[in-house]
């Protein structure tokens, strides 16, 4: 028997992504622009702890280089931030896959290799120290309220500049 969908719970799946009173989320605006911004104010808040060996540091073994960028620290805190927000109760075994690679083993076939787990593991107690990612009891890292917050704030600020050009 085909069971018929009251119009208004259709109407709250269509709205979903949309916060109540108009307002935007992370979800709503270009994931690069939101990337850019967020890292641009966990810089100018200065709150973020930078570890020393950031100027030296390779991001994986399938790496050649060293990141061109000086300030790929902040890139990668906002990057995670993002993903927990989107996807919570994910830990430093699960960043290590997202941010991993191909590796090139010259005229051998590639194959997939993880990223750093040592920059994964700073990055998130980094954001643990801001308290925007708290310990998940389930396993796994997530954000705070206080985390989602700004991020929606930091994702209203990226729309309106958006809205604006």
């Amino acid at each position: 028997m085909l069971v018929k969908k009251p119009r208004y719970i259709l109407f709250l799946l269509l709205s979903a992504s949309k916060m109540p009173g108009g307002g935007v989320t992370v979800k709503d605006v270009n994931q690069q622009e939101f990337v850019r911004a967020l890292a641009a104010f966990l810089k100018k808040s200065g709150k973020l702890k930078v570890p020393d060996w950031v100027d030296i540091v390779k991001l994986a073994k399938h790496k050649e280089l060293a990141p061109c960028d000086d300030n790929w620290f902040y890139i990668r805190a906002a990057s995670t931030a993002r993903h927990l927000y989107l996807r919570g109760g994910v830990g430093v075994g699960s960043m290590i896959k997202i941010y991993g690679g191909r590796k090139r083993n010259g005229v051998c076939p590639s194959h997939f290799s993880v990223g750093s787990k040592n920059v994964a593991r700073k990055v998130l107690q980094a954001l643990e120290a801001l308290k925007m990612v708290e310990k998940d009891p389930n396993g796994g890292r997530r954000l705070t309220p206080q985390g989602t917050r700004d991020l929606d704030r930091i994702a209203g600020q990226v729309a309106a500049a958006s809205k604006k050009s």
